[in-house]
């Protein structure tokens, strides 16, 4: 058994190092850059990023990263405006190496800011950026190429394709599994959602009608859980695809989810054909030589070799490729490891691709305790209201921000400082439950991964459900 799982290794690893065409990896590469120019100038332009983090008085920091902190002054503008310069130099492939590798440092620091402005197309940002920082993306249709003719390769190992369609696999495969949970089997909270978009142009009556949102909610299951192996199907693709690309597209008109549904579509053509860039030119040049347009494709064009032997993917590239993708396939798993509703207790929610699965609305108002009495704390004196929004669900949030007031308070000169919060929060049109013991201290509860056991279940039952049985 040792020996024939020692040659099915072999024969992966050859099949990993096989030559393929690099015109897939290289329009991705275009189109990851083009996006983020796009999406980091519409940053500077369209929002008040002074406003987000150098005006404001308290962000809120992941565990382990309390040190990173944003730049003085309208420095975050200037951030984000050298982040789009840097995608440009990726979409052109000009000094790919330092435009990659610099890119993945700055937009992570800007990801770890402040916690309140998670996305999860902005973590799959990173991810990606640091697998194109791997592949060498730059050998083809670049200007590296074009000024370093040693460099320009019309061909790329089959890993470096591979590599980042599997993240995305595991990616789309995940965005079906958490949604198979009680309240999204029963409807919510997408039944909230399309009902606040009513008005919506020819499909919003539809958007009110239980039958057609039972048919979105489970289609979306089914979308992934379905649709992303099928990617892997050559004969299955393109239909696939035909959908995706409808459901990407109806996604960005109904919702706000940023650059989300592109990126993910950009992502997908990583399944088809390595060379099928090539032949859609090759394609569209000789249709215009039937109308006696000039035809600019290259004879050698469409003729680049596939599937050739290439030099066997070394140990240490294979041990990563490995631990990279086993450890992306555990985290989203983690919140097995906590008791309760992750989507109530938030605790495993993040890095999870728990994507468009819950709406929380909720207030809190914090007691601060000292020797001179007590008084209430309107968090907003301190925080703006989308953070405040964010953390008045989110018990992290309103642990870290019980230990600002505690030092603020501290600072004033104040020896006994105790700060409890009565945070209030409704889950997917719950009425509203007590989310944190309110006669606990704030200040003495040390923030770490484990269990937080001051955070209450969630006992509050979903309202209208459909299935026959309750919960």
């Amino acid at each position: 058994m040792a020996t024939i799982n020692t040659t099915q290794i072999r024969r992966f690893r050859a099949y990993l190092s096989e030559e393929v065409d690099a015109a897939s990896l290289a329009v991705f590469r275009m189109g990851f850059g083009f996006i983020l120019f796009v999406d980091c100038f519409r940053y500077i332009l369209q929002m008040c990023l002074e406003c987000r983090y150098a005006q404001n008085y308290f962000l809120f920091k992941y565990f382990g990263f309390e040190w990173v902190v944003p730049p003085p002054g309208n420095g975050i503008n200037w951030v984000y405006g050298v982040l789009g310069i840097l995608a440009l130099g990726i979409y052109l492939g000009f000094f790919y190496r330092f435009c990659i590798i610099l890119f993945t440092i700055g937009f992570t620091y800007t990801f770890l800011l402040d916690q309140a402005y998670y996305l999860n197309h902005f973590y799959m940002v990173i991810l990606f950026a640091v697998l194109l920082a791997v592949v060498p993306a730059h050998r083809y249709w670049s200007l590296d190429a074009y000024r370093n003719p040693e460099w320009s390769k019309p061909t790329t190992p089959r890993w470096s394709i591979w590599l980042l369609a599997a993240q995305l696999e595991i990616i789309l495969l995940y965005a079906g599994i958490v949604k198979i949970n009680w309240d999204w089997l029963n409807l919510e909270p997408l039944r909230l959602w399309l009902g606040e978009e009513a008005d919506f142009p020819v499909l919003g009556e539809l958007f009110t009608q239980t039958w057609s949102v039972a048919f979105a909610s489970y289609g979306v299951i089914a979308l992934h859980l379905i649709g992303a192996p099928l990617l892997m199907v050559a004969k299955a693709r393109i239909w696939v695809m035909v959908v995706y690309a409808s459901f990407h597209t109806l996604n960005h008109f109904v919702f706000n989810i940023g650059i989300f549904p592109w990126m993910t579509l950009f992502a997908s053509l990583l399944f088809f054909s390595p060379g099928w860039p090539r032949h859609v030119v090759a394609r569209l040049m000789s249709t215009m030589s039937k109308y006696s347009l000039p035809n600019l494709v290259p004879a050698k064009l469409s003729k680049i070799p596939n599937n050739q032997p290439g030099k066997l993917i070394s140990v240490p590239l294979a041990i990563f490729l490995v631990v990279w993708l086993m450890f992306h396939s555990l985290v989203p798993l983690r919140h097995w490891l906590y008791p309760g509703d992750v989507a109530w207790n938030e605790e495993g929610h993040r890095f999870s691709w728990r994507m468009k699965l819950r709406t929380k609305r909720g207030k809190a108002i914090y007691t601060v305790r000292t020797e001179d009495g007590y008084a209430k704390v309107d968090p907003l004196l301190y925080i703006s209201p989308k953070q405040y929004r964010k953390m008045s669900c989110i018990p992290d949030m309103l642990l870290q921000f019980g230990h600002h007031l505690g030092e603020v308070y501290k600072g004033h000169g104040y020896k006994q400082v105790q700060v409890m919060v009565d945070a209030k929060c409704s889950l997917n049109g719950r009425p509203q439950q007590v989310l944190i013991d309110p006669n606990v201290d704030l200040t003495k509860i040390e923030r770490n991964l484990g269990h937080a056991t001051w955070i209450t279940e969630l006992e509050t039952p979903l309202p209208n459900p459909i299935l026959p049985w309750s919960k």
